[in-house]
Formats: structure tokens, C-alpha cells, sequence
């Protein structure tokens, strides 16, 4: 099976657009924008999150795991984003590190999205564990503290800043909701199955056009690394950036966000070959290199966010894969949805797994040509499925916390805040 991908075509779509603030009010004003990285590898032995076939801490680091902010201010607003090569954060841990930043910068919490690459190859960070060794809360702890430096010295570091976008697309990820002879759904490859491969980047240059950093999205689990690996490794997302700074220099700062991903998964995987991680995380910068070369940019016009709390009916865990006639009622799930606008770049984060179908559904409905869903933003919600992923089953919909009809109202609100900016 993994032989069969191994011509398997990324290529640039001409998709190119500057930062010349498209904005319906005519606005252009300047924006400042500070970029930092920070190594946020644990310093000691703890267990690895993904799997849950894992059990004992990792053996070794082979290699470093990463996170990186992006900050922007006008006379109006300050936004932040922050991204990391872990599974995920808690609702706790989202709170208190938001409160300490906003202390710290004077930003409004509201404002900060705190995201996770939803890596399988990182540390424990108490996303779905509740009894953790002590050596988990140290390294949480320590994670925490980083990112609230690593915020105050990206607003440090703001200067004025030019902006630009363009997409690609790559064709290592799959739809993983695959019809086994049992007919049921189950793990695999369906090529027969809707994947979005779109690569969305975002290049930040300074006034003498000196790259400051980049933003790359692409809709995929971070999941080459499987359960029998026990060394440390940022997966695909931290191939590609390591590629994208290879081509571009050191000082770039590469934040790579997960796009609406919750069935999609490399084609390569989940083990322990690093070729294969490699070869994923290549292909991805690849893409990201050539759309950034096309790329022209342009001044920031406005700053702005949404931020919204859905509370959904929850169910229980099914008891197999296969679809069910009734779902035991669940606490509700809340979800946590933010939305922002830089120029004519739109993010939109949902805290959640969302099905890729649901994710292509928002960009092709917003009126921005440039609209980037993240995922894993800001909470762990858990899978959000499409109405229709019930009557099929499969992993994901046993697992959701989400009772069936939650796609519609999600995507309507999503827009909603979108349109609203």
C-alpha cells in the first residue's frame, strides 16, 4: 500500500493574492506584526500522547518539538496566535495561559488563539487525561510558562508589517473513513472518499521585504508516527517547517496550523519509519516554498475578531463501529469557535476535530477568497462529524461527544462570525 503513494503529485495552484486590505470600508491601517519560536521539547521522560497503546515515557528525542507566535496590533486592536507541535491543551490550561498572557501583554483574552498541531508524536499534555505522573504536570507547567514568554516576546518584536496569501495543494493526506469487507467503516484509505488538500500560506515581510514569518495550512492528522514509536518528533508539521526553513533561512518563523482534518490522515503511517515522516512533511514545505515565491505582499488594513461559545447536545460513546439506531444521551459539549480578520486573511478556530467536508463547506460559503480553518483551536472539543458520518459509522462517530445534527448549526454560525467581521 505505501509503495502504490510514492508518485503521488503536490502542486501549486495559482491562487496568489497580496495584502492590499481588501476591505469593504476602505480601510489601510498600518499593522504591526512580532514573530517568535520557541523549542518546547520536555527536558525530561514523560509519556506520549496519541495512543493509547503507549504506555511507558518516551526513549529518546529524535526530533526537537516546537511553538511559535504571530502577533499583530493596529490603534485598534491586538490579535495572537500561538501554535504548537503537541496533541492538544485542556480547557484549564487554554484559560490560564490566556489570562497570564493578557496580563502580561495587555491583550484581551478573547483575542489570543492557542492552538495545537494535534501532534501524536509529542508529550502528554493532560488534553484527555485526568490522573497524570508528576513529571506530566512539570513538563505542562513548564510548556505553559514558555508560551506566555514566547507571546511577550513576539509583541516585542512587533514592527511594521506587509502581508500576502496564496494556495497549493498536496496529495499525501487521505480520507481514512474506509468500508471493510465486515462492512463496516473503519481506519484505512478511501480514495473514493472526499479530502481536501489544499495548502493555504501566508507570508509576513517587513517594509524592506526581509521575510519575518509564514503561516502554512493543510487539512491532515499529524499521525506518520504511530504507537510503536516511543521517540519524540513534531511529525509531518515539523518536517515541513524544518524544509521551509532549510529553503528559506533560520530565521523564519514557520507556524504551521491543522486544517478540518478529523478523517484525514497521511498516506503514509502510522509507524515508526522517519523516511516516511520525512517524506510527508517534504512535500507539504514543498508546496508552501513555491506558492511563497509567487507571492507578492502588501500592507495590513484591519484588525478584527469574533468569538462565540456553542453548546451542542453530547452523547455517550457508542459501543462499535457500526451506526446505531439510538444514541445514549452525554453531557453537552461546548465549542469553542473564534474568528479573525487580518487584511483580507480570515482564520476561523474551532475548538474541535472537524470533518473535512465541514471545513470546505466554510471556506466555499465565505466571502473571503482567503479564509483559513484551524482546528484544535483554543480547547478539545472532540470530533465534530457530518450528519452523514452517522448513518455510515466509524471511528470517529463513536467517539464524538456530539450528537447527530451538530454540522449545520456549527457551519452556520462559523459563517455568521465570518460575515461579521
Amino acid at each position: 500500500m505505501k509503495k502504490s503513494f510514492s508518485l503521488v503529485l503536490c502542486f501549486l495552484a495559482l491562487a496568489i493574492s497580496p495584502g492590499y486590505g481588501e476591505d469593504p470600508a476602505g480601510e489601510m491601517a498600518a499593522a504591526i506584526m512580532g514573530a517568535a519560536r520557541v523549542n518546547i521539547t520536555p527536558g525530561i521522560p514523560v509519556p506520549m500522547s496519541g495512543y493509547d497503546a503507549r504506555k511507558t515515557p518516551f526513549t529518546g528525542v529524535h526530533d526537537s518539538l516546537f511553538a511559535t507566535a504571530l502577533y499583530f496590533r493596529n490603534d485598534e486592536k491586538a490579535l495572537l496566535l500561538i501554535t504548537a507541535d503537541v496533541i492538544g491543551y485542556s480547557r484549564q490550561f487554554i484559560t490560564d495561559t490566556r489570562d497570564k498572557i493578557s496580563s502580561r501583554i495587555g491583550i484581551d483574552p478573547e483575542n489570543i488563539l492557542l492552538t495545537a498541531v494535534h501532534n501524536h508524536g509529542g508529550p502528554v499534555t493532560k488534553t484527555y487525561e485526568k490522573n497524570v505522573p508528576a513529571p506530566v504536570e512539570q513538563y505542562v507547567d513548564e510548556l505553559q510558562g514558555k508560551l506566555v514568554d514566547l507571546a511577550v516576546r513576539a509583541s516585542d518584536q512587533a514592527v511594521p508589517v506587509l502581508m500576502g496569501t496564496g494556495k497549493g495543494s498536496c496529495e499525501l493526506n487521505i480520507n481514512r473513513r474506509a468500508e471493510f469487507a465486515d462492512g463496516g467503516i473503519w481506519l484505512g484509505r478511501a480514495s473514493d472518499k472526499p479530502c481536501d488538500h489544499e495548502v493555504q500560506m501566508v507570508r509576513f515581510d517587513d517594509l524592506n521585504h526581509r521575510t519575518l514569518a509564514v503561516l502554512i495550512n493543510w487539512p491532515c492528522h499529524a499521525t506518520t508516527s504511530g504507537q510503536d514509536n516511543y521517540e519524540i518528533t513534531g511529525d509531518w508539521p515539523g518536517a515541513a517547517a524544518r524544509y521551509f526553513n532549510r529553503m528559506a533561512g533560520e530565521d523564519v518563523v514557520v507556524a504551521v496550523t491543522a486544517g478540518a482534518s478529523g478523517d484525514i490522515n497521511p498516506i503514509y503511517g502510522p509507524g515508526k519509519d522517519f523516511r516516511e515522516i520525512e517524506a510527508v512533511g517534504y512535500h507539504v514545505g514543498k508546496v508552501a516554498w513555491e506558492v511563497y515565491n509567487q507571492i507578492s505582499t502588501a500592507p495590513i488594513g484591519t484588525l478584527d475578531a469574533q468569538q462565540k461559545t456553542m453548546i451542542l447536545p453530547g452523547k455517550k460513546s457508542g459501543q462499535d463501529q457500526f451506526p446505531q439506531e439510538v444514541y445514549e444521551s452525554g453531557p453537552d459539549v461546548e465549542i469553542e469557535l473564534a474568528t479573525f480578520r487580518i487584511g483580507h486573511l480570515v482564520l476561523a478556530g474551532i475548538s474541535g476535530e472537524l470533518m473535512n467536508e465541514i471545513g470546505s463547506e466554510i471556506k466555499r460559503q465565505s466571502p473571503y477568497t482567503h479564509t483559513v480553518v484551524v482546528t484544535h483551536c483554543n480547547g478539545s472539543s472532540g470530533y465534530i462529524c457530518t450528519d452523514k458520518a452517522f448513518s455510515e459509522g466509524g471511528y470517529e462517530v463513536k467517539v464524538t461527544h456530539l450528537m447527530p445534527g451538530a454540522e449545520k448549526p456549527l457551519t452556520a454560525q462559523v459563517l455568521r462570525m465570518v460575515n461579521g467581521l
